[in-house]
């Protein structure tokens, strides 16, 4: 370590609590990377890991003075490559600050940027009330990464995702002044909407501390269907079929690589043979069956429901799995395109045809009701050739989908996997103009640099 550098982070160190910074390159290590292993790795000056908004202040007003590059982490669950350490920066962990308040009056929760997905909706549970959504992930992924990056989840195709039920939220400049933006109101127009300026933002524009929650009246019991399909397409055809009549809570597709990755590690009896799997759930009455018709009418070859809520959360376990499940077979590449709903059928072909014309393995996973898309590139990392087909399979897939009205992602974010494909997407002006609202909250450019820009 160079004398400046040690100077340096000692007044970093001094400006927190013991024990809050990290140097020790094997103590940094699980802080480099988050879920999506993005290949460019930099080795940081140092870990921060905060345990309040003032211990975030005085980590980024350190790095502003210094024009240090600082990466905010919350789970590390993040699958584009946003929580990515960059060379002589700091990574920003907030994973300690985990504290909830509920509101039952106000139906609000307040929640640390550190607090799980899952212990919103236990805190809301126990209430009696609900939060709604629902990442594949949310037994590990952060309140703040989801707010981050605008997560969804499987119950998006009714209740919305993350921006829907987010009221308010404490940030950090990149200057470390610390500003709250919105609060607990229903309704409040006064001003430029700046809370949703920084939902989806992905740590670039402010660090986010705290979240204020929207929540909802604990729902009714579901149903759950499941129908197995010769084919995608068929199941695709069920999809609109479906969504012609109704609006589902739940409407989630798994194709036959998916569905066999699944079965190997859960046994729980999936159909191999089937072409793809569909599973719907409602807590409408009457709404099952009308799902059922639809499947049955494009061609289902098995249809089962069922009003038991844990065999029903057990199929959705099933789904939850498909990522770890594929992860068994290889390296993986996720993509996260979304194309309007009738459009579907298109995008299935689409993947299709680059899987055979790039000679690689891409399995379809999707939130079919809302157009959300994960077909999973699985590959041999350790052949450069397969690398090269999966790492082109990639790019095609984008770029057909903003072909057909759709967008790079739809819930994960822009991350560094995607950034060169942005301006793409966005068009020359509106990238001009994300780049003119990032200069003037980051003049220096330190909030996760490499990320959309």
């Amino acid at each position: 370590m160079t004398g400046l550098r040690a100077d340096a982070l000692a007044g970093l160190s001094a400006a927190l609590p013991p024990g809050s910074l990290l140097t020790d390159p094997a103590l940094m290590e699980p802080y480099l990377q988050d879920f999506a292993r993005y290949p460019e790795v930099g080795r940081p000056l140092g870990v921060v890991r905060a345990t309040s908004s003032g211990d975030v202040q005085a980590a980024v007003g350190w790095a502003a003075e210094r024009a240090v590059p600082v990466v905010p982490r919350g789970a590390g669950s993040g699958l584009s490559g946003g929580a990515t350490a960059v060379e002589g920066g700091i990574v920003l962990s907030l994973e300690a600050m985990r504290e909830i308040s509920i509101s039952p009056e106000m139906r609000v929760a307040v929640a640390g940027a550190g607090a799980l997905n899952v212990e919103v909706k236990r805190a809301a549970a126990a209430e009696g009330l609900w939060y709604p959504p629902d990442p594949s992930s949310f037994e590990m992924c952060s309140i703040g990464g989801n707010a981050a990056t605008n997560a969804g989840g499987m119950c998006c195709v009714k209740y919305g995702v993350t921006s829907d039920y987010v009221l308010g939220l404490e940030v950090v400049l990149a200057d470390g002044t610390l500003v709250r933006l919105g609060g607990p109101r229903l309704k409040d127009s006064a001003g430029l909407s700046l809370t949703k300026l920084f939902v989806g933002s992905e740590g670039t524009l402010g660090v986010i501390t705290e979240v204020t929650l929207r929540l909802l009246p604990a729902p009714p019991p579901a149903s759950t269907l499941v129908a197995a399909f010769a084919t995608v397409e068929a199941a695709v055809t069920a999809v609109l079929g479906i969504l012609r009549v109704l609006r589902p809570s739940t409407l989630e597709l798994m194709d036959r690589v998916a569905i066999n990755a699944v079965e190997d590690v859960t046994k729980m009896g999936l159909n191999r043979a089937a072409g793809a799997l569909l599973i719907a759930r409602s807590e409408g009455s009457g709404e099952v069956s009308v799902m059922e018709a639809a499947c049955r009418a494009a061609g289902t070859s098995e249809c089962y429901a069922t009003d038991d809520e844990d065999e029903g959360e057990a199929f959705l376990a099933a789904r939850r799995l498909a990522l770890l499940a594929l992860e068994r077979k290889g390296s993986v590449l996720i993509e996260d395109v979304g194309v309007p709903v009738p459009k579907l059928p298109l995008l299935v072909e689409t993947v299709e045809r680059v899987a055979r014309e790039r000679e690689t393995t891409i399995s379809l996973i999707a939130h079919a009701g809302d157009g959300n898309t994960h077909p999973t590139i699985v590959y041999d990392a350790s052949d450069p050739a397969a690398s090269a087909r999966a790492r082109a399979a990639f790019g095609d897939v984008m770029e057909q989908a903003v072909a057909l009205g759709g967008t790079i992602t739809g819930e994960h974010g822009v991350g560094r996997f995607k950034q060169p494909w942005l301006e793409g997407y966005l068009g020359t002006e509106a990238m001009a103009l994300s780049r003119r609202i990032k200069d003037a909250l980051d003049p220096k450019g330190i909030l996760n640099p490499g990320v959309m820009f």
